[in-house]
């Protein structure tokens, strides 16, 4: 196993993740450099507004190399950012901060090898400001990726919505024939290269129940076509299936993913069924991109109570990725 680092971004300054992180590396196997990229100023000031205590190695990058790397420590890049104290409100304050760790990060990725990119929790409402449906709409833009998908991925079921941080109103429009296949193919050769299975997938219909209120619904025009194309591809895949349902414990059984027609379609009873015990990975950049599954919480913040499971598990996952 290669002993590249996991890059990761520390995300919104005013967040959980100063206390998930702390304790997420408390946990973790130190055989692995885990490199961080924000203010090495402003978590050592969390660290002690809330009673924790861990020291920070600083690297540098220079000619390809990462300098100054130890694996038994909790290493940052530094990205200054001014702060009068060490949580304040979110808002559009950090968008440069942010701005700047997230091209670190790309050069980093771009110029040595690495474990893949794990960031933390982002606001959409200030950093992506309606520019981006998500952060993984905004990795794929900046990568200048057309196909990529988004799997909700825990190991006994995941996930993925064809749409993704999408308005209600506004999926029927974006669901395509084209756009299923190429997303369902992404989510099998994923599971093929790294879990070296061929993936049991189930995929809902887009109306209640799957039934037919007009003469051509989504399910007849657009999905069923989709499935045909794919089990003639070899994927192993069955339905439409009707959303409330497919999530009965005697169904999810049969499937590895169940692939929904929208974001809370699919992400909700994924939540309800494993909590934070899972993580988000993008599909279709030329790196692995990992994020714990829940966002800045800031009403929890310096409270030490948050849990780091999600960011956990995508740590361990990107280790024994080979």
């Amino acid at each position: 196993m290669s002993n590249n680092p996991i890059i990761i971004i520390c995300g919104e300054p005013n967040s959980i993740f100063s206390e998930i992180i702390y304790k997420s590396f408390k946990k973790f196997n130190k055989k692995r450099p885990i490199i961080l990229i924000g203010s090495q100023k402003l978590l050592s000031a969390q660290f002690k507004k809330i009673g924790l205590k861990l020291d920070l190695n600083l690297v540098n990058f220079t000619n390809k190399k990462i300098i100054n790397l130890n694996k038994n420590l909790l290493n940052i890049f530094n990205i200054d950012y001014k702060f009068s104290k060490p949580f304040e409100k979110i808002s559009s304050k950090s968008n440069k901060y942010l701005t700047k760790c997230f091209e670190k990060a790309f050069f980093i990725l771009n110029n040595t090898k690495t474990k893949g990119l794990i960031n933390g929790p982002i606001s959409k409402k200030y950093f992506l400001k309606n520019k981006y449906q998500g952060v993984t709409e905004y990795l794929s833009k900046k990568f200048k990726i057309n196909n990529f998908s988004m799997l909700i991925y825990n190991r006994d079921l995941s996930v993925s919505p064809i749409t993704t941080h999408l308005p209600i109103s506004k999926v029927s429009k974006k669901i395509e024939k084209k756009i299923i296949i190429s997303k369902i193919l992404l989510i099998s050769n994923f599971y093929r290269k790294y879990f070296f299975k061929k993936p049991k997938i189930a995929i809902t219909g887009l109306n209640p129940h799957c039934e037919n209120f007009f003469k051509l619904s989504e399910e007849n025009k657009i999905i069923k076509p989709a499935i045909k194309v794919l089990k003639n591809k070899k994927i192993d895949i069955k339905g439409p299936f009707p959303a409330d349902t497919i999530f009965l414990k005697q169904n999810t059984k049969k499937f590895d993913v169940v692939v929904g027609m929208y974001h809370d379609q699919v992400l909700a009873p994924i939540k309800a069924l494993y909590n934070f015990n899972a993580i988000n990975i993008t599909l279709g950049l030329p790196f692995l991109r990992v994020s714990p599954d829940h966002g800045p919480n800031y009403n929890m913040v310096g409270k030490n109570k948050s849990d780091p499971q999600s960011l956990i598990d995508a740590i361990k996952f990107l280790d024994k990725i080979k």
